[in-house]
């Protein structure tokens, strides 16, 4: 019978364990960061992070179906905060010409104010990875690639645009980097994406 990895016990025993209640702990300092931004600003934690996305993505990605994929919520949960975000007019709706159901979210300009400043949420976190050297750099990148892969692939998060979903990426042959075949070059660590504008789901 596995053993929790919450059961001191055994975790104090197992490298496993201790890595996933550390993964756990930085999972909290993330929640207790974006709760601390979010109340500076007035809104809920998930309006946060629908604002930063919004920033950082194209059209085809600013849409209800799009983002309570990405963030594995329902769509009338989704609707319900962008209703919220529209009337603090942080954002518009553009709707599409073939489809009066379905609309584009665009940022207002007070929107992208707030989605840059709260963007930053996540500096206390980055400080001390930016002390690290940058082999530890690219075995902690490597290991959590290999962690959201698993996590994806067992539908526990959905949407990924990272290098190893992509359609465009062919794993590696023995000895030989993996290669992408819409750049047309071999990926080294540092070129390797955790999110991809270009990013094609594989089918």
């Amino acid at each position: 019978m596995n053993e929790s990895d919450f059961n001191l016990k055994h975790q104090n025993q197992n490298a496993e364990s201790k890595i996933v209640a550390s993964l756990e702990r930085i999972s909290q300092a993330f929640r207790v960061l974006l709760w601390q931004e979010s109340k500076e600003h007035a809104l809920s934690p998930i309006q946060v992070q629908v604002l930063i996305f919004l920033l950082n993505h194209s059209d085809e990605k600013r849409k209800v179906s799009y983002l309570a994929d990405e963030f594995n919520m329902t769509k009338a949960t989704i609707s319900e905060t962008v209703k919220s975000l529209e009337q603090k007019n942080l954002i518009t709706k553009e709707y599409e010409p073939h489809d009066t159901r379905s609309y584009i979210i665009h940022l207002t300009q007070k929107g992208k104010e707030i989605a840059d400043k709260t963007s930053y949420f996540t500096q206390q976190i980055g400080a001390p990875i930016k002390n690290l050297d940058e082999e530890s750099k690219e075995n902690l990148l490597q290991s959590l690639f290999g962690v959201i892969e698993h996590l994806n692939k067992a539908k526990v998060i959905t949407i990924q645009r990272m290098c190893s979903t992509c359609a465009y990426f062919e794993r590696s042959e023995e000895g030989k980097e993996p290669f992408c075949k819409l750049l047309q070059k071999h990926l080294y660590s540092e070129d390797l994406r955790i999110d991809c504008p270009e990013h094609l789901m594989k089918v």
